[in-house]
């Protein structure tokens, strides 16, 4: 990431003009318990995450890389964290969900496998991420606030994302897409769901053959 993304002044670029569409989504692609352990990755300033913990899960824990966003948050107890190596255990999350983050992480099929590895097996994350028909077109005037230079947009958007890339993305987890949908308001947005497999991937198992002629056993996988 460049300084600028990690500073004051993007920080403070973060308000909440869809905390209440964004809850909404939480609540009906999540459906979240009172007694869920979620996660939110990139929470910046917190105003979603103030909302979800009052209004739908309390235990739940937000991070975001910039520490000048967590500095700057809105609640106590979110974290600086990256969500390509996350400090969790394994299966510690009955629920993930990232707004507007995952455009912005340079490694992005190691930041699933880490929502894979600390999410709960049956458990589901909900992607919002922006339907950009040029890579960093929708972030022009965060670019030349942060930079002065409207061409720096891909510095701030890493990628061009859309479901299918979504899904390939996720050959080396147990993650599945679930769902995915197209929402036009203010700006362009792709929602996609992703899916832990409830049944462990099943293990092949080595059984000894019969002995061969030549006394030596040869072995099979199930």
């Amino acid at each position: 990431m460049t300084l600028s993304y990690t500073s004051r002044k993007y920080a403070m670029l973060n308000r909440p003009i869809e905390s209440d569409r964004h809850l909404a989504r939480v609540r009906r692609y999540l459906d979240p318990r009172q007694d869920d352990h979620v996660l939110e990755i990139g929470c910046s300033r917190g105003f979603l995450l103030q909302r979800v913990r009052e209004e739908l899960a309390p235990s739940t824990i937000g991070i975001d890389l910039n520490p000048e966003a967590i500095a700057s948050s809105v609640i106590d107890g979110s974290l600086v964290m990256d969500a390509e190596s996350l400090a969790f255990e394994d299966e510690s999350f009955d629920k993930i969900y990232s707004f507007h983050c995952i455009e912005h992480i340079p490694d992005l099929p190691r930041a699933f496998r880490e929502m894979d590895r600390v999410l709960k097996p049956g458990g589901r994350v909900l992607l919002v991420y922006p339907a950009e028909p040029i890579r960093g077109l929708y972030v022009v005037p965060t670019a030349i606030i942060l930079f002065g230079n409207a061409l720096r947009a891909r510095e701030i958007h890493l990628h061009k994302l859309w479901p299918s890339k979504i899904e390939r993305m996720l050959t080396r987890t147990s993650l599945t897409v679930a769902a995915t949908g197209l929402d036009l308001l203010l700006t362009p947005q792709f929602i996609t769901v992703l899916e832990k497999s409830a049944v462990p991937a099943r293990t092949p198992v080595t059984v000894p053959r019969r002995r061969s002629r030549t006394g030596t056993r040869a072995m099979v996988r199930q």
